[in-house]
């Protein structure tokens, strides 16, 4: 089929890239982060970039960008490179969903910060720049560390805890864990295990699951609170 003068699509091409060449976009933002593996928070509305911003095309469906990318398109391309895709999710999302794109191309090792720091970036995304952790191993780690960064007490995502790396370590010892979506069988064993081991050695663990940190926030950082009222994340002997 010929989605567009200029293009030729086989019958079992990807729909995504054969509705970007129908249409004479890219795929980006959002919608690249996700096809990309990132963590993204909400992806239900596809997100896509004018080839430049004169392009005359005609738009009906989803969210159109118009900035100037900091990475020149090729005219034959039809997904965005990935420093435009984490400029426009900057300026387009919220500050913690777009800290969760830009720290899980950070630890994917898609981008690296002397190699985004070089680029004439927006303000927003070198802003977004100085809370990014390339260490966070899913978004949940990365709304957590954001969201108790008011606490000034230190808070090390995949820190090495007695054999394992845990998800976060909150002072020296307050460990939690987060449950992903599909936290189950025997990784989960592994875990329970662990979380037996390092408790026998005075640390405190406090386990969370993926509908508490998005959906009831409130209940995760009361726990926490509570936890470090009692000094659980102080080493033992140590002060409030």
């Amino acid at each position: 089929m010929r989605p567009r003068n200029g293009w030729v699509a086989l019958a079992d091409a990807d729909p995504a890239l054969v509705f970007a060449a129908a249409h004479g976009v890219v795929l980006s933002c959002i919608t690249q982060a996700k096809r990309l593996g990132l963590w993204v928070m909400d992806a239900s509305e596809i997100h896509v970039a004018a080839r430049h911003p004169k392009s005359q095309v005609v738009w009906k469906e989803g969210v159109r960008h118009w900035a100037r990318p900091l990475i020149i398109r090729p005219p034959w391309r039809l997904e965005d490179p990935i420093e435009n895709v984490l400029e426009l999710v900057s300026n387009c999302q919220p500050r913690e969903p777009a800290l969760t794109v830009l720290d899980s191309a950070l630890n994917r090792g898609l981008v690296t910060l002397q190699g985004l720091d070089t680029l004439p970036l927006s303000t927003r995304l070198r802003d977004l720049l100085g809370s990014s952790s390339p260490f966070a191993d899913s978004g949940l780690e990365t709304l957590f560390r954001t969201r108790l960064s008011w606490l000034g007490v230190p808070i090390r995502a995949q820190a090495w805890v007695l054999g394992r790396r845990v998800d976060l370590l909150i002072g020296d010892r307050l460990i939690v864990q987060i449950d992903g979506l599909h936290h189950e069988g025997a990784q989960r064993g592994k875990d329970i295990r662990h979380d037996s081991i390092v408790q026998l050695e005075g640390y405190r663990v406090l386990r969370f699951s993926y509908a508490q940190v998005v959906h009831h926030w409130e209940e995760v950082e009361e726990a926490i609170l509570r936890a470090i009222a009692r000094g659980h994340h102080l080493a033992e002997g140590g002060r409030r």
